[in-house]
């Protein structure tokens, strides 16, 4: 059985397997959160999928330094590996 992590978290195990992962605690408790809900986006793992525009506004929401330099796949990768 997972730990408790609290009221906040609804879905204890998977917070937990995203921490070991490496996400920061406020990204595990939002997806275990959404998880728990049922209002996980499923769209937004598939960044292949957005245009490159898309994406550069997404890397400017999340901070990602050097992004006017990046091609889409650099992109992609930079936006999936933030933390």
């Amino acid at each position: 059985m997972a730990k408790d992590h609290g009221p906040q978290i609804k879905d204890d195990a998977l917070y937990a397997a995203l921490r070991e992962q490496g996400a920061s605690k406020e990204k595990a408790a939002r997806i275990a959160n959404a998880k728990a809900a049922g209002t996980l986006d499923r769209k937004g793992s598939a960044l292949e999928d957005r245009t490159k525009d898309e994406l550069l506004d997404e890397a400017k929401r999340i901070g990602i330094k050097g992004r006017s330099t990046m091609n889409k796949a650099r992109l992609a990768t930079a936006i999936r590996g933030h933390k």
